[in-house]
């Protein structure tokens, strides 16, 4: 039976990530049960003291053992954690040391959303890919430049570590270890009783693009804004470098470092974002959307489309738009 240790950090965390896994978790031991056979998940929540008050003042966690209690797991999970991260490391320091030394023997880790930020300054993610809520993707890179940041994954695996993307992607982690260690059919099983999407790989679809702007180049700041305020036409990277009295190397290299993305990354997910808005709220067609933005070739149009948000623009325009027309 695997050991799982669902850590219970000290501050303001996600109730619903410990709560959710505890429960599904669980679930599938009876289940399993039910049908003759033995639990797979021995289920603890692990903290640093008997009760855990939230520093919002409306829960309290009453962990099952203390950390100094758990010798030995073989499955660390740390929920989101939204405190500053200054603040969650000073209060949660302890844990640090001891999910290194528990990888290092052979236990796996898992992080749910922003918990990838606690999980990042243990080292274990270095070099590796790391998935997290959108929104927080940039600020993880930034602050952690050795991560492998994937901004549009529901999940990652990697060498023993997982990581879940944003709020309750960390459903679809869950089901991958349950389908791990306790066999498709229990997976399958599970997202039936909690209507979880099986087999989703992708946040894609609700990354809402807002541009990188936390830099100090002013340059590259007014070449965002021209890009955003004219993503209408054609934009073309030379007569970008022009304007502001650069030359293209130059630009792309100061372009990339700010924004982490290339001009041309930069301007095709801002015409993107742009007509992802227009097919949720107007009742314009493709084509006239694709013209709207910049765009002329509708199978590149498509094809960047897809790319971007993981589905078409029809698939798009159908899951967003209730009231949007038929091509």
């Amino acid at each position: 039976m695997k050991h799982v240790s669902i850590l219970i950090p000290r501050g303001h965390t996600s109730i619903v990530n410990i709560g959710g896994t505890h429960q599904i978790l669980n679930m599938v031991n009876s289940m399993l049960q039910e049908k003759g056979g033995s639990p797979v998940f021995d289920v603890h929540m692990v903290g640093l003291e008997k009760e855990i008050k939230q520093t919002t003042g409306l829960f309290a966690v009453s962990p099952d053992c203390l950390l100094a209690d758990v010798p030995k797991t073989d499955l660390i999970i740390i929920p989101a954690i939204h405190d500053d991260l200054e603040k969650a490391l000073e209060w949660n320091k302890a844990f640090l040391p001891w999910i290194v030394e528990q990888y290092k023997n052979g236990a796996e880790v898992v992080s749910f959303c922003v918990g990838a930020f606690f999980l990042a300054a243990t080292g274990l993610l270095d070099g590796k890919q790391c998935a997290t809520h959108w929104m927080h993707a940039a600020n993880l890179r930034s602050m952690f430049p050795k991560v492998r940041v994937v901004d549009e994954k529901i999940m990652t695996e990697e060498d023993g570590i997982y990581t879940s993307g944003g709020a309750y992607a960390f459903l679809n982690l869950v089901l991958h270890l349950i389908e791990k260690y306790a066999g498709r059919e229990a997976a399958i099983f599970s997202s039936k009783a909690f209507s979880i999407d099986i087999d989703r790989n992708s946040q894609s679809p609700f990354i809402i693009f807002e541009g990188q702007k936390d830099h100090t180049d002013d340059k590259v700041k007014k070449a965002q804004k021209f890009i955003e305020d004219h993503f209408e036409k054609m934009i073309r990277v030379d007569d970008l470098a022009d304007q502001f009295a650069m030359s293209r190397r130059t630009l792309e290299r100061r372009f990339k470092k700010a924004t982490s993305n290339t001009i041309t990354e930069y301007i095709q997910r801002v015409k993107v974002e742009a007509a992802k808005k227009s097919l949720e709220s107007s009742r314009k067609n493709v084509t006239e959307v694709m013209y709207d933005v910049g765009y002329s070739d509708t199978k590149s149009f498509r094809d960047l489309f897809r790319r971007i948000t993981g589905l078409t623009p029809i698939e798009y325009r159908d899951k967003y738009n209730r009231d949007a027309v038929a091509v």
